[in-house]
């Protein structure tokens, strides 16, 4: 190997959005259908989006739970032979991108234990905020933990429970834990599915002939031909088994307020999903169009950054009457490694994703729409390559408000140190990116596109609607807790 600059080496990378918010996880679950491990893999490949570092499937045939779980994406992980090992009328399915826990097979979901009250399976979307301080009590206490994932607590949790039946073992859990989560778990003659009292993240409720379904997000469902019956409600428990389908309560008091990760609609929801009635993609239009009327810019074209900006492009287009254009173009076949060429290359990693289309880009004034700028390093990249293929000026408006402080509910963000709008001013930014101009939407241009009910918007305000019981230094921080 050539021990100058030049050499080239193999290296990991997180699915070439490292300069995004990574999607959280996704869920999935089935109960009553024949050949149900094979809906679940169905499922979760349209919940793909949601994480790509580790996917896995536990199914029940009334006796007990069958179990497989991989690294990588849900086609790499799953054979035919291998769903033809996880038998029976009832599965759940799990694809993770990691926020709490590392990334390794030790932490991929659904989880699967043997205790003293029997079997149980459980896969988790979402984050605990006080996950660590109940980790550290429970080893006081003897527990032995297999994972560094926050679910595992919620195992331990069930398996020390005193409560007769799962159902009230999961909500005598469910009152220890504090943060976001969408659960969904599985005994070998039960499933479970509960959303917590704020509903951060999103669960939906489908049915395919007798059997009934769950998922993250409804184009789950639209791929098995499934139909979608509704969201499941913030505080909501649905229980399923040969009985059929109960909904509960469980919880002592209801939470006055929703609040759903507004960042749903703006990035990591498909953009066919649906919550709540509103249309994500429609959303999405509407973020375009208030972008426009919040930062509007003289240009000659508008061009998104594929493919989570486009839909907010073609609004902002519609708006400032401008001709939309691909001026980027997305590879689709990047893979999760790739071996790094010589630094003489620039922009090595983003050009393996994008590509500038030169005809529409020379001579012209380009408005750049994206869905957010995190650390910035990505944005800097693109304005360069739509500079080098000959744009005259360029534009970056971004369809959401500055990201100045982490999540502590499900989602993978850098320290508040990294995140480069929390220490630069919006001009000290757009130094950086090196555009001709830089400009956000609004906090309340957001929530007006999105319309609906209440959100968590904490990454843009600071203001966290459940305490971050385990950071105790961004307690500190934080001018308000709550909203």
């Amino acid at each position: 190997m050539d021990a100058g600059g030049g050499r080239r080496y193999e290296r990991a990378v997180r699915w070439m959005d490292d300069d995004h918010f990574h999607d959280q996880c996704g869920v999935f679950g089935v109960f009553g259908a024949h050949e149900a491990s094979n809906l679940a893999y169905l499922g979760l490949h349209s919940l793909q989006h949601r994480g790509q570092e580790a996917a896995g499937i536990v199914s029940s045939n009334g006796e007990q739970l069958f179990v497989h779980r991989g690294m990588g994406l849900v086609q790499d992980v799953f054979t035919a032979d291998q769903i033809d090992k996880l038998p029976g009328s009832s599965a759940i399915g799990h694809v993770r991108y990691t926020t709490a826990g590392g990334s390794h097979i030790k932490n991929a979901q659904p989880l699967a234990v043997d205790c003293g009250h029997g079997s149980i399976a459980v896969a988790h979307n979402g984050n605990l905020t006080n996950g660590l301080a109940l980790r550290h009590q429970l080893e006081k206490d003897g527990s032995i933990f297999s994972s560094d994932s926050d679910t595992e607590v919620l195992v331990h949790l069930i398996a020390r429970s005193k409560a007769e039946t799962m159902i009230d073992r999961v909500a005598d859990a469910l009152h220890q834990v504090e943060g976001a989560y969408s659960l969904v778990f599985l005994s070998p003659d039960e499933l479970v599915a509960v959303r917590d009292p704020y509903g951060f993240r999103p669960l939906c409720l489908g049915q395919l002939d007798d059997a009934y379904l769950i998922a993250s997000e409804p184009p789950a469902f639209q791929l098995i031909g499934a139909k979608f019956i509704r969201d499941i409600e913030p505080g909501e428990m649905v229980v399923v088994n040969k009985l059929g389908l109960q909904s509960l309560r469980p919880f002592r008091t209801s939470a006055e307020r929703r609040y759903m990760c507004i960042f749903e609609y703006v990035y990591f929801a498909r953009p066919d999903a649906s919550f709540d009635g509103i249309s994500v993609y429609d959303a999405r239009k509407r973020m375009g169009r208030a972008l426009w009327a919040d930062q509007p810019v003289e240009a000659d074209i508008v061009v998104p950054v594929p493919d989570s900006g486009v839909a907010a492009a073609l609004g902002y287009a519609e708006a400032a009457d401008l001709p939309f254009e691909l001026g980027l173009i997305r590879s689709h076949y990047v893979g999760r490694t790739f071996i790094e060429p010589a630094q003489s290359i620039r922009h090595f990693g983003v050009r393996l994703k994008l590509h500038p289309v030169q005809s529409l880009l020379k001579g012209k004034r380009v408005a750049v729409i994206d869905d957010s700028i995190v650390r910035g390093t990505t944005s800097r990249k693109i304005v360069k390559m739509i500079r080098e293929a000959g744009a005259t000026e360029v534009h970056l408006r971004i369809s959401a408000p500055p990201t100045i402080w982490p999540c502590f509910y499900g989602i993978d963000t850098p320290t508040r140190e990294e995140l480069i709008a929390a220490h630069k001013t919006v001009e000290e930014v757009n130094e950086y990116v090196t555009a001709d101009s830089l400009g956000y939407l609004s906090l309340d241009g957001l929530k007006r596109a999105v319309g609906g009910g209440g959100f968590c918007s904490a990454c843009f305000s600071g203001r966290y609607p459940v305490p971050v019981t385990d950071n105790v230094g961004l307690r500190r921080q934080l001018p308000l807790v709550g909203v």
